[in-house]
């Protein structure tokens, strides 16, 4: 890496307390950042990162089962971007799988979200659920901090 050419970057998967009935159970959500960490510019190597999901239901529930979906944020499906100021981005993905080969995402546009059930919930369960992000190398873009928000949805 040549001074003045490494940057941190970050995308943040930031939560927004949800709330679903799944029988008499009180649902939410939250989310830890993924933070790539220094990634060089022209980048020759892939940043890579991982964050978690949490999903909490409280109360009682004969059978909770929700998806849980995620945002393009900036940019699409297949290429989200982390932006730095209103023309530097950087083209990044969130995975369901620690390949990094299944896009997290609505559904749509090729994503795949994630799913989950349980039978007899009593009390606090709370499960967690890996998000991993990728950077591909060789992209080529100032120093700075780059960023992106994501929504976090569970249905019911």
């Amino acid at each position: 890496m040549k001074p003045g050419l490494k940057w941190l970057a970050a995308s943040m998967l930031l939560a927004l307390p949800l709330s679903a009935q799944a029988l008499l159970a009180d649902c939410t959500v939250a989310g830890t950042g993924v933070a790539f960490g220094s990634y060089a510019s022209p980048g020759s190597t892939s940043a890579t990162g991982t964050g978690t999901v949490t999903v909490t239901c409280n109360g009682l529930g004969l059978l909770v089962s929700y998806t849980i979906q995620l945002t393009a944020g900036n940019g699409t499906f297949p290429t989200r971007l982390l932006k730095s100021g209103a023309t530097n981005s950087l083209s990044y993905n969130i995975y369901t799988d620690n390949a990094r080969s299944i896009v997290w995402g609505d559904g749509s546009a090729g994503t795949s979200t994630v799913t989950d059930s349980y039978l007899l919930s009593l009390g606090n369960n709370a499960r967690n659920y890996k998000a991993y992000g990728l950077i591909p190398g060789g992209q080529n873009q100032p120093a700075g901090t780059y960023t992106d928000t994501l929504t976090i949805t569970i249905t019911y």
